[in-house]
């Protein structure tokens, strides 16, 4: 339960990488700007989020230094073009601490997408939209105040926005934008927002993945292991799973992201309502 500073290092690439192919891509055709957004910058955009995720678990500095990470994660916001990274902290502890607690866990699918996304058509769409679900649902399911940090989160993001789009114009601020949604959307790296937990075995809550997708991801895929220790950083978990094997090598786990998400659409038993939602009782301490 240390810091990875070499986390700082590769977000910082990242951000740098991100502003390279913003000016890269200025002056393309637009056919190519769009496969570019969907072939690279879907992928580096999607690592970046997982890269908050990590920050947000003070991961980079240690949580002596709480307030770095915040700055930091404000910093590898940026090349996202939307202001998430105060945010996410805020909802993502409430994640850890209340798992499935109904109206404070806003990773719980509302009951509008239980219902409504229940054929595999629909279902299909629903993937596609995950973007804009994750957006809105903590604003019907947990509303909290505006933080003075949010406020800073998303000055700093506009101030950003205004300067790519001034500096390199329309395509260079849709391929950062449309990055943003196609990679959290129909992408197989999405897929681990629906094998965290959603239960295709019954008393199964949590499910890890062991593919190499987790190259690109901070091993979010070891998801069992993630919830157990949330102050070890992603590059550790690997070690976890090793040191624990008896606890970890005989549950229920993922090889393929891709099949996660197709057998998500095809699989008529499972949808939206697939999660455990818990009434929570007793004093409930929010972030």
């Amino acid at each position: 339960m240390k810091p990875d500073y070499n986390l700082i290092w590769v977000v910082v690439l990242m951000v740098l990488a991100q502003l390279t192919a913003f000016y890269l891509v200025k002056d393309l055709d637009w056919k190519w700007v769009v496969f570019w957004a969907y072939v690279f910058g879907s992928c580096i955009s999607h690592s970046m989020t997982l890269a908050i995720h990590e920050i947000s678990h003070n991961s980079a500095f240690g949580n002596s230094k709480a307030m770095w990470n915040r700055w930091f994660g404000i910093f590898a916001n940026l090349p996202l073009g939307l202001p998430y990274s105060i945010s996410f902290k805020r909802y993502h502890m409430d994640h850890h601490r209340y798992l499935g607690g109904d109206g404070i866990d806003v990773d719980i699918p509302t009951n509008f997408e239980g219902w409504f996304f229940c054929t595999r058509f629909r279902k299909f769409i629903w993937i596609v939209l995950q973007p804009f679900f994750y957006a809105i649902r903590p604003l019907c399911i947990n509303p909290k105040p505006i933080t003075r940090l949010e406020i800073i989160n998303l000055t700093a993001q506009l101030i950003f926005d205004v300067a790519i789009y001034y500096l390199w114009g329309v395509k260079s601020m849709f391929y950062m934008l449309a990055g943003s949604v196609l990679g959290l959307g129909l992408h197989p790296i999405s897929g681990h927002f629906i094998a965290e937990h959603y239960m295709f075995l019954k008393g199964h809550e949590t499910y890890s993945y062991y593919g190499p997708l987790n190259l690109l991801t901070f091993n979010v895929g070891y998801h069992n292991e993630h919830h157990d220790f949330p102050n070890i950083p992603g590059k550790s978990l690997p070690l976890v799973k090793k040191i624990a094997a008896e606890y970890y090598d005989n549950l229920p786990q993922y090889n393929s992201w891709i099949k996660v998400l197709y057998d998500f659409v095809m699989d008529d038993t499972i949808s939206p309502y697939s999660r455990m939602k818990r009434q929570l009782k007793g004093e409930v301490k929010q972030d």
